[in-house]
């Protein structure tokens, strides 16, 4: 588990200092499946402001991985950077 975790915050940090520039679904992806295995109670609520855009497209990205365990989060994630960024050196 502790293995897990540790790749987890790898795959976070590279994607946090990657030059690479994606698409806003990437991005969103990304975004969800983090909050997702990071939260402690496992879903996250963003703040919105009446009509902001941005949160609702954060809150569907939310939506469409309700489901997903922390634990699987965390595998999705990693699956994630790994396709679009490269693979974690472990």
């Amino acid at each position: 588990m502790a293995e897990e975790n540790s790749k987890f915050l790898k795959a976070y940090e590279m994607a946090s200092s990657t030059d690479q520039q994606f698409p806003p679904d990437v991005l969103l992806h990304f975004y969800a499946l983090y909050k997702r295995a990071t939260e402690k109670n496992g879903f996250y609520i963003p703040p919105t402001n009446q009509g902001d855009l941005r949160s609702a497209f954060k809150i569907n990205a939310l939506v469409q991985v309700k489901d997903l365990s922390k634990k699987q989060a965390e595998e999705k994630y990693i699956e994630l950077v790994e396709q679009h960024i490269g693979e974690i050196s472990g």
